[in-house]
């Protein structure tokens, strides 16, 4: 079936200034969450220390990308593609350059009002969003529409999911909740044994082809994780949509649906700042996590994963296989300073 597109949604630029007040009653609760935090904690959160691991992380990992990135593979040529032209067209935001990122775009409030208007999104009541910059007026929207946001630790090396809900934040604080120092800091973290349903996921891509439903991240694979632990947690299933917004210069019509890989997660909506596009896509889902794909190098960066692993050789009584040895980048690497998502 062909894809569907709806009607584009009125341009607009949504600002996390014109949110409406909390409530007192919210005021309240936050207030008393953050005091019964701080006293169950001995620790107080530390936002300068984590924005600076984060940063490095980030740094350390769009540099292994860039080193290993063969011009030749397919999904190398089309992500760099779409890279340059959002960068020579001027539609690039920051964070610069947007090149091994999922890039950041001008309109990107725009679109992600368009998928708030969606009755997928309206009926939601616990949405999945990524952490990226693009996204950060999605999780905006989740926040302040009283809905359960579950976001993932930048590149699940500081943690797992957070768990994020209006009442649990300080009045006028849901901006800063949007970011990847703000959920750390307000979440809930949770483990592999939270009972949760996930209503709605949405996914930050690179590229997506509108008329299969095929979607190009960075390449790092993360999304494809986070996708499988929900799914072992049972927090999803095949009827979970997934949602990714873009810039209208990032759709594509050369993915090649023959050599996307098992793990590779498909898109059922694409918005944009000028349209909405049901992709009806006919690609499978990701079933679990494909450990045969998963190399002993990022299995030891995240403690999550292993974890996981431990836990289901023991249930199973059975070793599960490893995924070839890639090159990943020593942790004292450092790149320059980069702005926070």
């Amino acid at each position: 079936m062909p894809p569907v597109l709806l009607p584009s949604a009125p341009s607009l630029q949504l600002h996390f200034a014109a949110a409406a007040a909390s409530s007192s009653r919210r005021a309240t609760v936050a207030v008393a969450f953050a005091a019964s935090r701080s006293s169950s904690s001995s620790v107080p959160f530390d936002a300068a220390a984590f924005e600076a691991e984060r940063l490095r992380l980030d740094a350390d990992a769009r540099a292994s990308t860039a080193a290993g990135a063969d011009p030749r593979a397919w999904k190398w040529r089309i992500r760099k593609r779409v890279w340059d032209v959002l960068e020579a067209e001027g539609v690039a935001r920051n964070p610069r350059p947007v090149h091994h990122r999922i890039p950041n775009f001008d309109g990107a409030a725009a679109a992600a009002y368009s998928l708030g208007r969606l009755d997928v999104f309206q009926n939601a009541q616990c949405v999945k969003v990524n952490p990226d910059s693009p996204q950060k007026q999605v999780r905006f929207l989740t926040l302040s529409g009283d809905k359960k946001l579950l976001t993932p630790q930048p590149r699940l090396r500081t943690g797992f999911f957070s768990i994020l809900e209006s009442q649990m934040i300080p009045t006028g604080c849901i901006p800063e909740a949007c970011t990847s120092v703000g959920a750390a800091k307000y979440g809930r973290p949770i483990g592999l044994d939270e009972r949760i349903k996930v209503d709605l996921i949405v996914i930050g891509s690179v590229a997506v082809d509108p008329s299969t439903g095929a979607r190009l991240g960075k390449g790092e694979g993360f999304a494809e994780l986070e996708y499988g632990m929900l799914r072992y947690m049972g927090a999803i299933d095949d009827s979970t949509m997934v949602v990714t917004t873009v810039h209208d210069k990032q759709l594509v019509d050369d993915i090649p649906v023959e050599k996307l890989l098992i793990h590779d997660v498909p898109v059922d909506i694409i918005c944009t700042p000028t349209q909405v596009i049901l992709t009806n896509t006919a690609i499978p889902k990701p079933q679990g996590i494909y450990w045969e794909k998963l190399s002993p190098e990022k299995l030891g960066q995240i403690r999550i994963l292993r974890e996981l692993k431990r836990r289901i050789e023991q249930e199973t009584g059975t070793i599960l296989p490893c995924g070839p040895s890639e090159n990943l980048p020593p942790t004292a690497q450092r790149g320059g300073r980069r702005r926070g998502r």
